[in-house]
């Protein structure tokens, strides 16, 4: 099965920055976490993809459809897709059930039912404005927005920013019920929409939420493509090793004659050890059985990766 999202050697270059080349493909049924800090490109991604700027080169697709430009996103590949980018896409002065009206003329698989279903389920009254919304609460809206045309693509840009870790775990139930086989609960019957395998690429830099639903993670920094690794090689194989000063030298040495690819090994020194980051913590254990090593969270797997000294 071809992948849901393809984008080979994309680039777009600004004054002073470039994203690119970069490649990437988010397969059915799987959810594709994109971190990096601010500015290293995500969003210019994000919007390449959905066809808002031009890329200088490269080719993408959705679906199986190329897209280069906005218009390439006809009426048919709108109606498979749901997108939250990082501000709200409403008018201020709309109110909720003017979004309403809004996706019945957009989609023509809109679901009423089940967008009230959301809003009840997120406490966002009818004749509230857009205005008067908390950040967190515009992207429930953003989100309901998304979801109630039952697409099979979700491209999310900072869905979770601004809601409370409750607010957060309760959206991440509904993107696990999104990507369920079946129906998510409470919709009306879509049959040739459900029984299609989805996807979701979603970008945040809130790394625990990645860790809670993430199948594969890639980063990218300053435009490029640092690195790309399923979740549970990260969170459950990777590690950190606390070296003393006199046994850096000889592990390094070990590891980089054993290692197929000793690139992805990072090195932090500090005052009192040196930090490294080692691809198989288990491994590393039985080779070096007199050197602690601890598993990684994701936020510290990115901060080491972007920060050691590559060897």
């Amino acid at each position: 099965m071809q992948p849901l999202i393809k984008i080979n050697n994309l680039i777009k270059s600004y004054k002073g920055f470039q994203l690119g080349p970069v490649d990437l493909e988010v397969d059915a049924g799987t959810i594709v976490g994109l971190v990096g800090s601010n500015g290293a490109g995500k969003t210019t991604l994000i919007k390449s993809l959905l066809g808002m700027i031009s890329p200088d080169s490269g080719t993408m697709s959705m679906l199986g459809k190329p897209i280069q430009q906005i218009d390439d996103i006809d009426a048919d590949l709108k109606n498979k897709i749901g997108v939250v980018l990082d501000t709200s896409a409403f008018t201020q002065e709309s109110r909720v059930r003017d979004v309403a009206l809004l996706g019945r003329w957009v989609f023509s698989n809109w679901d009423t039912r089940y967008f009230q279903q959301l809003m009840d389920r997120f406490g966002l009254a009818a004749d509230k404005k857009v205005t008067d919304l908390s950040r967190g609460m515009g992207m429930k809206l953003s989100l309901a927005f998304a979801l109630a045309h039952h697409p099979r693509l979700l491209i999310l840009d900072e869905a979770t920013a601004g809601l409370d870790p409750l607010a957060r775990d309760e959206v991440l139930d509904m993107l696990r019920d999104f990507m369920a086989e079946g129906e998510l609960p409470g919709e009306a019957a879509v049959v040739s929409v459900a029984q299609e395998p989805r996807a979701i690429l979603l970008s945040s830099h809130i790394t625990s939420d990645l860790e809670k639903i993430a199948d594969r993670i890639v980063c990218i920094d300053d435009g490029r493509k640092v690195f790309e690794a399923d979740k549970e090689t990260i969170c459950n194989i990777a590690g950190v090793a606390r070296c003393k000063s006199d046994q850096v030298e000889r592990v390094i040495a070990v590891l980089t004659d054993a290692l197929d690819d000793p690139s992805s090994l990072r090195v932090v020194e500090g005052k009192y050890s040196t930090d490294l980051l080692v691809p198989d913590r288990f491994a590393f254990a039985q080779a070096f059985p007199e050197i602690p090593v601890e598993p990684v969270s994701l936020d510290d797997y990115l901060a080491l990766t972007l920060k050691g000294e590559q060897l």
